[in-house]
């Protein structure tokens, strides 16, 4: 008679040895391969949606010495199979190390500037497994910036001088304004006093609403004063 064998196959069809299922480390171990399976298409899709700008890796913390698992646009000349970065040791030492280090500034292996995010990434127990970084190269786009920069840039004498308003001084906004300006005082235009209405031409006169049409005559209209009076007041 031939020796039985100690491997069966139970109903649902796993595959067991002595007649035992398999263990709950064997469970997770499983786990967390199909979690980082599943991130390298993460990764992938990121590189793919940024390409020549920015790589992205998945380091498996699970074997720090061979932590690199994927790259996507490798910027950096690194390798699958290589070690993990500072940010990976770190989690593997302390569960409780930040999961999310974003905007951080970091440099490639020939000096070009980068701005990197690190992403921790845990299992059902808590523990670090994995790390998804992404290394944007700012140095492609610092020049975009320096352009945009000089683009809006204005003279540094007129900054905070408001030389013109590109709008049209109409007897709308006229009324609006002056309004405005009695209502603060719980009044209406021509229930100001004198010096109320002194102090708003003057204001209006220097805002540049004088230099509409007929702006003088709108004034004297809306605050009940003649239109010398409204020149008067300029002054």
């Amino acid at each position: 008679m031939a020796a039985e064998n100690d491997t069966h196959t139970s109903q649902d069809g796993a595959r067991l040895h002595g007649g035992q299922l398999p263990g709950p480390a064997v469970s997770e171990a499983s786990d967390d391969e199909h979690l980082l399976t599943e991130f390298e298409k993460v990764a992938e899709g990121l590189g793919r949606m940024f390409p020549g700008i920015c790589e992205v890796v998945l380091h498996d913390l699970r074997d720090p010495d061979h932590a690199i698992r994927f790259i996507e646009n490798n910027l950096s000349g690194r390798e699958v199979g290589q070690s993990a970065t500072e940010l990976g040791l770190a989690r593997i030492r302390d569960p409780q190390y930040p999961s999310v280090i974003q905007n951080y500034a970091n440099q490639f292996p020939d000096g070009r500037p980068a701005k990197s995010t690190s992403i921790g990434i845990k299992n059902a127990s808590g523990q670090y497994i994995a790390a998804l970084c992404l290394n944007l190269d700012i140095s492609t786009l610092s020049p975009i910036t320096l352009t945009l920069s000089n683009l809006v840039a204005t003279d540094p004498e007129n900054r905070d001088v408001s030389l013109e308003r590109l709008r049209d001084r109409s007897r709308r906004e006229l009324r609006e304004v002056i309004e405005a300006a009695a209502a603060e005082r719980s009044t209406t235009p021509r229930a100001l006093p004198r010096e109320g209405k002194r102090e708003l031409v003057r204001r209006l006169y220097e805002d540049g609403y004088f230099d509409a049409r007929n702006a003088a005559q709108t004034i004297a209209d809306l605050l009940g004063i003649s239109r010398a009076s409204v020149y008067s007041y300029t002054k």
